[in-house]
């Protein structure tokens, strides 16, 4: 089991979300098994010939018949096949993988059109891992429902863009022992099955890019390091439950069509690097109680619209590992939090098509580390508190326009031609501009009521257009909004 961990955490860490799911045998091995490092074959040691044939029927199923003519399964071995021998010198098959999985690690392949999954694999009592890859894409198939009759030994099945039809079987909660369910990227449909819950070790759940509907089920598995429900039509809340599987790693659910306020207890998940919850509809207010993830790496809550939503500015204090932060298209108020600015660590900053107020804080001066940074489409005013080097080094991943009141020193030299500067004016051609307008409200016949500019703030000001009427005058507050923000100038 320590070593399926330690591939579970090494995926993890490469990229957050694993393209391939890999299983090492655990050291769980049945007692009937040698449970050492195999250097050699001895010349007595032979296949079992009951699976020597059963393999030879799940190869013929996948287009393989060229595995008729081995001698000996595994003493002939390729790529994509383990075997384990007993103390009797007679080998057993552990695992086989089909599917290639890029130019230098390949599987045996399966001829698309014409491949099955064959019931002989159940003749394989020590089976522990099955690993299918685009075997089936012409040749659309339910999941087989005898996959729940594999013997106490199975570990991991995994069936990855395989175009798989239908219901995940109930079925596969018979496989009470294993660790990695991974039917990412088919074509399932239906509900996720309660009998699901039935698999208590498992370390990894990845059902994502499926058409998957109904709830999130309730999980409670301590041994959970990985789930990944994203890019399916599931509904309801994000349960409350997963603050009880405290070992997750990943949480994603992004790109459902999920509801109500994110659950505090995910902030519990003291071991959580990555949560997605992106593109649903959950509403606000973000939960303090993620502030405790002090583990976390990526925090990826854009397209959430949560209108009349603050967030603290001390909320990413304690946030330190942080280094990805998407809070896009969610409709957030106030100022931008100046925490941001103390994650050392952090690379991709997304606070784009919100409704932030006041200035960018001078702290994200400190965010050496950037590569991206979008802070446009919100209501922000006042210089830009970059150098020309950070300008410079980010390039087109720094986007600060769509706010009307931003500017930049104009002073500041090397600043020509920088790509986020387009469409910004500098700040003194806008103080200029300030002065003449103010000039202009003082010599107008009709004088606006100074209890009208008084009570437009810039947190409560309209986007451009919007129009305030006093009398016969019709004033665009998008005009007033400079006027308001003269501490900065």
């Amino acid at each position: 089991m320590a070593a399926l961990t330690m591939v579970v955490v090494a995926m993890l860490a490469a990229a957050c979300r694993a393209e391939f799911t890999v299983v090492v045998p655990d050291s769980s091995s049945s007692s009937a098994l040698v449970n050492a490092p195999q250097t050699g074959y001895s010349d007595r040691a032979r296949t079992d010939p009951a699976e020597q044939r059963a393999v030879q029927e799940v190869m013929a199923a996948t287009g393989n018949g060229w595995a008729s003519g081995i001698a000996d399964v595994c003493r002939g071995r390729w790529h994509g096949i383990e075997c384990v021998p007993d103390h009797g010198e007679v080998y057993h098959v552990v695992s086989l993988s089909f599917g290639a999985l890029s130019d230098d690690t390949a599987f045996p392949a399966c001829d698309a059109a014409r491949a099955s999954l064959s019931p002989a694999v159940l003749a394989l009592p020590h089976l522990k891992s099955l690993f299918f890859y685009r075997c089936f894409t012409a040749n659309p198939q339910p999941i087989p429902a005898f996959l729940g009759r594999l013997g106490l030994a199975f570990r991991s099945l995994v069936l990855r863009e395989n175009g798989h039809v239908g219901a995940i079987p109930p079925e596969v909660g018979n496989l009470t022992a294993l660790r990695v369910l991974d039917l990412h990227g088919n074509h399932l449909t239906r509900t996720i099955p309660a009998t699901i819950q039935s698999l208590t070790h498992l370390q990894l759940l990845d059902l994502s890019y499926n058409r998957l509907s109904g709830e999130v089920p309730h999980f409670n598995f301590q041994h959970l390091g990985i789930l990944d429900l994203s890019h399916n039509a599931l509904q309801g809340g994000v349960p409350a439950s997963l603050g009880q599987c405290r070992s997750l790693l990943k949480i994603d659910l992004s790109q459902n069509r999920l509801t109500g306020a994110i659950p505090d207890a995910i902030g519990d998940l003291s071991e959580l690097i990555l949560l997605d919850l992106s593109r649903n509809s959950l509403s606000g207010p973000i939960p303090e109680a993620l502030g405790r993830l002090s583990s976390l790496r990526s925090l990826i809550l854009g397209d959430n619209r949560m209108q009349f939503t603050t967030v603290p500015g001390d909320f990413f204090a304690g946030l330190k590992a942080l280094t990805t932060l998407v809070l896009s298209g969610m409709g957030l108020e106030g100022s931008v939090p100046e925490s941001i600015g103390e994650l050392g660590r952090l690379r991709v900053l997304r606070l784009d098509n919100n409704e932030f107020t006041g200035v960018i804080p001078a702290s994200f001066r400190q965010l050496e580390r950037a590569s991206e940074l979008r802070v446009d489409g919100n209501r922000l005013v006042g210089p830009i508190p970059f150098g020309k080097e950070m300008m410079w080094r980010l390039g087109k991943k720094l986007r600060v326009g769509g706010n009307e009141g931003l500017c930049y020193d104009a002073k500041q030299q090397g600043l020509e031609g920088v790509v986020a500067l387009a469409g910004v004016s500098d700040c003194d051609s806008v103080r200029s501009r300030t002065t003449q307008h103010l000039g202009g409200l003082r010599n107008t016949d009709e004088v606006l009521p100074m209890a009208v500019a008084a009570n437009v703030t810039a947190s409560a000001a309209p986007r451009v257009g919007a129009v305030v009427c006093v009398g016969s005058w019709h004033v665009f507050v998008a005009v007033l909004v400079p006027l308001l923000q003269l501490a900065w100038l």
